[in-house]
């Protein structure tokens, strides 16, 4: 029984030297997939980066292949978001949640750029150069 405990002793301490310190572990070069979410710790999507296929529209309008960032407030509403496209990029930020008309608009399509702004009371300005 003691040439047991001093076996299995001698396998611990074997082991333990063995062992690599705790530390960070190494990073993966590239994180690859079809798409991100971050969640808070209820669950709730809070951010999300897509890549949206080309599609068509109801009216019969094309739309490209997009990617797309949304940042999402804790109500879920999506209060910034990103976008690219080959024919256009944009960026907008929204009102808190229970406004209809407060947004901002920066956007480049083609060869112009537009800044769009709108508040709740209905005043709207475009600013092109």
């Amino acid at each position: 029984m003691i040439a047991l405990t001093v076996v299995n002793v001698a396998v611990m301490i074997v082991t333990l030297a063995e062992r690599r310190p705790m530390g960070a572990q190494e990073v993966a070069p590239v994180l690859r997939g079809r798409a991100l979410e971050i969640v808070d710790t209820q669950g709730r999507v809070r951010a999300s980066l897509n890549v949206m296929p080309a599609s068509t529209s109801a009216a019969g309008d094309p739309y490209p292949e997009t990617v797309l960032l949304r940042l999402i407030t804790e109500r879920g509403r999506p209060s910034v978001k990103i976008s690219s496209a080959e024919p256009a990029s944009g960026l907008s930020f929204a009102g808190p949640t229970g406004t209809n008309d407060t947004w901002l608009t920066l956007g480049a399509k083609g060869q112009s750029t537009s800044l769009k702004l709108k508040d709740e009371n209905g005043r709207e300005r475009e600013i092109t150069p």
